[in-house]
């Protein structure tokens, strides 16, 4: 089961990279100028209402113009992506499945089986978002090239052999808190894909016109991004919250003490502080919107930092990456 799990992982990144070309094929074409279309061409034709030798004029019905098919093939590779990204979320679900069946446990146990579930609760709520509003489509293009960078870091730096739960982590806390806490990062992770594009086409509707504005000139409009931004991250936060409640509770019956500053525990309030400030900046009339969501972006780094940073480069009593 362990070794079919890797090949999974192998396949669900070839899958998401597929995906993240169709999208980039959908840009492409969806760049095409439109050209106003000429006046249709009348042709003479004969009719019998008109009397003898009577004459009718009809127009003559026009061929596809170049950017007409451009755009139905922009529709055709933004349509291909999608059902591509949802072959590759089922291949990764597999994997993480089958890790599981292997490890006889839950797959949280370190650092990559972590990343691997997180990425998949994120492409799963992609999936939810754009079942529900499939006009933003091609915000996609960015969630799959975030699956594919995570993915393959995690196959390349963060894989571990299977193997048996730690005995601090043998507690039914383990499940509550690290499903949450892995729940909660996964809209988070989706969350910032939608305030980074919300950042960019924003300055694109306001002129700005270098890069990486230019990025963005296919992009839904920047009032949707932002709400959706908002939506994903005020749905996060109350389960991120709960997540570390649930540790702290744990760390009293594991270690005897609720909070005891560890570099994990740290950054995890740091990180909530910085979502309860997005919040309410989001919540304040007086503060705008891109300032609000810059909180947002700051915040997804905050939870990098504590996934990452914390687990290479501290040492506490949450060092349970296994690398």
């Amino acid at each position: 089961m362990s070794a079919l799990s890797d090949q999974l992982v192998t396949f669900a990144i070839l899958a998401y990279l597929v995906a993240m070309i169709s999208h980039a094929v959908e840009y492409a074409l969806g760049n095409a100028r439109k050209v106003p279309a000429a006046a249709p061409a009348r042709e003479l034709v004969g009719a019998g209402v008109g009397g003898p030798g009577g004459t009718v004029e009809e127009p003559a019905t026009p061929a596809p113009t170049r950017p007409d098919r451009s755009a139905a093939r922009a529709a055709l590779a933004g349509r291909i992506a999608a059902w591509i990204t949802v072959l590759a979320a089922a291949l990764h679900l597999g994997a993480v499945v089958t890790r599981g069946i292997a490890a006889e446990r839950m797959p949280w146990g370190n650092m990559y089986e972590f990343v691997l579930t997180v990425t998949w609760i994120g492409a799963a709520a992609w999936l939810a978002v754009l079942w529900k509003q499939p006009s933003l489509r091609r915000l996609g293009l960015f969630l799959t090239l975030v699956m594919v960078l995570l993915l393959a870091f995690a196959e390349l730096k963060l894989y571990v052999q299977v193997v048996p739960l730690m005995p601090a982590l043998q507690s039914y806390w383990f499940i509550i808190h690290v499903s949450t806490i892995i729940f909660a990062s996964g809209i988070f992770l989706l969350g910032v894909v939608p305030a980074v594009a919300y950042l960019m086409r924003s300055g694109w509707e306001q002129g700005k016109r270098s890069f990486p504005y230019t990025l963005a000139r296919r992009l839904p409009a920047a009032a949707g991004l932002e709400r959706l931004t908002f939506t994903l991250h005020a749905f996060a936060f109350p389960i991120f919250t709960f997540a570390v409640i649930a540790g702290a509770i744990w760390a009293e019956a594991a270690w005897g003490r609720a909070w005891g500053w560890d570099p994990k525990e740290t950054w995890a309030f740091i990180s909530w502080v910085v979502y309860a400030g997005y919040l309410h900046a989001r919540a304040t009339p007086s503060i705008r919107r891109n300032v609000a969501t810059w909180i947002a972006v700051v915040g997804f780094l905050t939870m990098l930092m504590n996934l990452f940073g914390v687990n290479f480069f501290f040492t506490g009593l949450h060092s349970y990456a296994g690398v």
